[in-house]
């Protein structure tokens, strides 16, 4: 049991990370791409590109062998960012209006 509770903040660390790499690609391509793509669709194709690439690089790095629950792991860890990626940007921007901390239509900084 102690080393399923020393893995626990390793995985919100990652999946933070994760998160955060897949909401700044997609605010770019969301500029580039918003009327070829919608953008639910767009996070969950970045976030599995992400994930998907971050894995196989840690992987190739360590140098480990790949199993069948790392790989499951990893299709979960996919949708787990993508959900984080697509919800949690628009909540974050909300609760920051909300708060009066961010004005909406421009800057006031004029």
């Amino acid at each position: 049991m102690s080393d399923f509770t020393t893995y626990i903040p390793v995985l919100l660390a990652l999946v933070l990370a994760l998160t955060l790499v897949t909401n700044i690609i997609v605010q770019v391509l969301k500029g580039l791409l918003y009327d070829l793509i919608p953008t639910n669709l767009l996070a969950f194709l970045v976030a599995v590109v992400v994930t998907v690439g971050t894995g196989f690089g840690v992987w190739s790095y360590y140098r480990f062998d790949i199993t069948g629950w790392m790989i499951a792991a990893l299709v979960a860890l996919c949708f787990v960012v993508a959900f984080s990626a697509m919800f949690g940007y628009d909540k974050l921007v909300q609760m920051i209006e909300q708060a009066g901390w961010l004005k909406r239509g421009g800057s006031s900084h004029d």
